[in-house]
């Protein structure tokens, strides 16, 4: 297992697995400024659009707990390739869709593909690095994919303006072609004999069952599931909110939307000084009540109007801060619970965080009424929900390798 020091860090091995987590981020973020002229372009109405979007997060719930087990029992280099093959066909269906059904389904596909790169990338940084090692490089990742929830909107304004919708599928096969060259040329197999014996011995089912055993792992996989829900939230409802509410142009949305993508990835980084005098546990005890306190305020002012959107819009950044303060943390408490089932912890973590993710953002539009109250109340309890798993089942302990 590698010693992390800021002085060596491995650029090289980061920006690859960056740009493999970044997969979801890319395929969401990137086509949302082109849901409307998606609509129009295949007679879609708006309920079928916004499942594209849905449809992308079942499939990245549904993919990762097969690529999971998968990466322990096989390597993790294989099941990238994989899921990277799956992706690059199913962008290409995306691109020559020629109905809101026939997208719908393509997207499906595509997460399923996309997922892989996210699930064993993650088991990787375990694979490398100890507990604390672990969070750094974590927050390391979320500074250099956070780039991608930035420039994706922007980027798909641009290709929406130059070649039309279609064009962001196009860009987006190229990006998993690039991907999947990256990874069969640079990528080094870092799965332990450890890792490869306990899969040996079990089945997928027999490992998930002895991780829902344990509940040290189901309070880091509920509060990082939990902790994205209002992630995914935020970006579901923040078209109407920004655009529809707020009455900011279309545009102009991508810069609202990166401002707060900027939030997530300097509290990452704030994340990796802290990191040099407090154990991840620490630091998640402190951001997690400061993320409490976030959601509590910004649900005060969405409520009571006070202010409208010059309350709202900063507290809203405050609470996405905190998501980044957290996030890396509870990934490395869980892939630290039983390193040798890594890449099973991955999936087990992704796959909640996209599922609870997905019928946030589900309840959040259900229960729209063109205020930002629900967006707001959802985060908050989601948020309240993060916290009070990891106070009761899994509370700080010392520092472990």
């Amino acid at each position: 297992m590698t010693n992390y020091s800021a002085d060596r860090t491995p650029w090289g091995l980061v920006i690859l697995l960056a740009a493999l987590t970044a997969f979801a981020p890319m395929s969401i973020d990137m086509y949302l400024p082109s849901l409307p002229a998606i609509g129009v372009g295949l007679g879609a109405s708006a309920a079928q659009t916004q499942a594209t979007v849905a449809a992308f997060f079942g499939g990245m719930a549904v993919g990762q707990f097969f690529y999971g087990p998968a990466s322990d029992r096989f390597g993790r280099r294989g099941p990238i390739l994989v899921g990277c093959a799956i992706y690059v066909a199913a962008s290409v269906l995306c691109a020559l869709a020629t109905s809101g059904q026939m997208l719908i389904a393509a997207r499906f596909v595509q997460a399923l593909g996309g997922c892989a790169g996210g699930v064993v990338a993650r088991a990787i940084v375990r694979d490398r690095f100890n507990h604390t090692e672990t969070a750094r490089v974590l927050s390391l990742l979320t500074l250099i994919m956070g780039l991608a929830p930035i420039l994706a909107p922007l980027l798909g304004g641009v290709l929406l303006h130059l070649g039309g919708w279609r064009l962001n599928f196009w860009v987006l096969t190229g990006f998993g072609v690039a991907c999947s060259l990256a990874t069969l040329l640079w990528l080094q197999e870092t799965r332990t004999d450890e890792a490869a014996a306990q899969a040996a011995s079990e089945t997928p089912l027999q490992a998930y069952a002895a991780l829902l055993r344990m509940p040290r792992l189901i309070g880091y996989g509920l509060a990082g599931a939990l902790g994205a829900a209002t992630l995914f939230t935020y970006i579901s409802a923040s078209p109407e909110l920004l655009i529809g509410t707020y009455g900011i142009a279309p545009e102009h949305f991508g810069w609202v939307f990166g401002i707060n993508s900027l939030g997530v990835i300097a509290a990452s980084q704030v994340n990796r000084t802290l990191l040099r005098r407090f154990t991840p546990d620490q630091v998640l005890t402190w951001s997690g009540l400061a993320s409490l306190a976030a959601g509590l305020a910004l649900t005060a002012a969405a409520v009571s109007g006070l202010g409208e959107r010059w309350s709202v819009l900063p507290l809203l950044f405050l609470l996405l801060a905190s998501y980044g303060l957290m996030q890396g943390n509870i990934m490395a408490g869980a892939l630290n619970v039983d390193p040798r089932r890594a890449g099973s912890i991955s999936a087990l973590t992704g796959g909640l965080a996209f599922g609870i993710g997905a019928l946030a953002s589900s309840l959040t539009g259900l229960l729209a009424d063109g205020t930002p109250r629900p967006m707001a109340i959802v985060m908050t309890l989601a948020m309240a929900g993060a916290v009070a798993c990891l106070r009761w089942l899994a509370p700080p302990q010392p520092a472990q390798s």
